[in-house]
């Protein structure tokens, strides 16, 4: 019984610390505003680099050592995302990436996921998600920056099988400090932004690699690790 309490009590930790830090990010949000006169969350800052976001969509991301094989826009559930064939000119293997740039100041990080599930199930007829688990590495800021410390990203990376094939993805949310793949980071990172009268833009990226089916997608790390740093340390650069 105690070990049951103890267990319940650390959850329930888990959950308050994040909903205490939301609650008192709105309340020292709103309060100034309202004495203005004005609501920050209805009136955000511009975000600056919102017509090279835009771009993604028509063109995709160009990224070092990585070749286009082909790129379009593809309607994933109420979105359209930026859907690449990449491939490195020393690998025959194919990867389809997905990017879905932020589209206007008001938009948010929700359900991303979610409809990247129904499109690959429609598309492939089957999408069985197995292996669960974190990818964390570390991406250098740009050599302009001030700052000489690495910003840490954060990925969901699990085993995608399908009828015809089986894929290791990998998914987060880019932003200019980091990258994760739960919405409430970015919206803490970009309350913190506007505070400071500027915004934390964001990409939604999804990387789909091809394995060997019903393997071990371990196998992939070193493969998704490097596409993912180089996916991110490009967004910094020239879009985030």
């Amino acid at each position: 019984m105690t070990s049951f309490s103890k267990v319940l009590k650390e959850k329930q930790v888990t959950y308050i610390i994040p909903l205490v830090l939301l609650l008192l990010l709105l309340a020292m949000g709103a309060v100034p505003s309202y004495l203005k006169g004005r609501w920050e969350w209805k009136q955000p800052p511009p975000v600056t680099t919102l017509k090279e976001l835009r771009k993604i969509r028509k063109t995709g991301l160009t990224i070092p050592g990585w070749e286009t094989i082909q790129q379009s826009e593809q309607q994933v559930g109420e979105h359209k995302w930026s859907l690449q064939i990449i491939k490195q000119a020393s690998s025959p293997t194919q990867v389809i990436l997905l990017l879905l740039p932020q589209n206007g100041p008001k938009d948010q990080p929700e359900v991303e996921w979610t409809e990247i599930n129904g499109w690959g199930k429609l598309r492939w007829g089957k999408w069985d998600i197995a292996q669960n688990r974190s990818l964390e590495f570390p991406v250098k800021l740009s050599q302009t920056s001030s700052s000489h410390s690495d910003v840490p990203v954060k990925a969901r990376f699990f085993r995608v099988s399908t009828q015809q094939e089986t894929f290791a993805a990998l998914q987060w949310y880019a932003f200019r400090n980091g990258g994760d793949p739960s919405p409430l980071r970015w919206f803490l990172t970009d309350q913190l932004a506007q505070w400071q009268k500027h915004r934390s833009p964001w990409v939604a990226v999804s990387i789909l690699i091809p394995m060997e089916p019903l393997g071990d997608v371990q196998t992939t790390k070193s493969l998704a690790q490097s596409l993912g740093e180089a996916i991110q340390t490009t967004l910094m650069a020239n879009t985030l």
